[in-house]
């Protein structure tokens, strides 16, 4: 297994960082995890094909980790890319992820390939491959956030850190925290 970090900036942009994102690649799944803006160019610059990615894992939404999906699909549909793409995603953000790529024009039935939604929940082992997992814990960073859940009663404030199991070895991905809590 390699871990290839495409980015490892903050969410405020700079000129020779990307957005947090990284790549676990191994000989049957690479799995990218995040895709905020500019990732189809941070992807360039790293010499990564994007069609061989086969998943994308989302650890929320702010656009920081998210915006670029458009993007990126738009770049595989034009390079004829005819494999499935599987989205990984909390339960609670599935449908406002597929209703983005909608309202983003890209319409399944144009894509050319298959969007496979695979939704997790919190504190549930979920399997990418053969030798290869993961279990989503939420993390504290959206927590300042509770107090529009009134106002914007749809709003999912799903926000992860993961415990990657590759093989014998464990990974532990933060991405944005909230506490020393999120630490798993």
């Amino acid at each position: 297994m390699k871990i290839t970090f495409i980015g490892t900036s903050s969410g405020k942009a700079t000129l020779n960082r990307n957005h947090s994102s990284l790549l676990f690649s191994s000989e049957k799944y690479n799995l990218l995890v995040d895709a905020g803006d500019v990732i189809s160019r941070a992807l360039f610059s790293n010499g990564i094909n994007f069609n061989s990615i086969n998943g994308i894992l989302f650890t929320h939404l702010h656009p920081d980790h998210f915006s670029g999906l458009p993007a990126l699909i738009v770049q595989m549909k034009m390079i004829n890319r005819n494999k499935p793409l599987d989205v990984f995603i909390h339960d609670s953000l599935r449908n406002v992820v597929e209703e983005f790529l909608v309202r983003s024009y890209l319409l399944p039935e144009r894509m050319g390939f298959e969007i496979l939604y695979k939704t997790f929940r919190d504190n549930e082992r979920s399997i990418i491959s053969e030798s290869f997992s993961f279990l989503a814990r939420k993390n504290f960073h959206l927590s300042n956030l509770e107090r529009f859940q009134n106002k914007y009663p749809s709003l999912s404030l799903y926000s992860a850190s993961f415990l990657f199991e590759i093989g014998n070895k464990k990974v532990i991905y933060t991405s944005d925290i909230g506490s020393e809590k999120d630490l798993l």
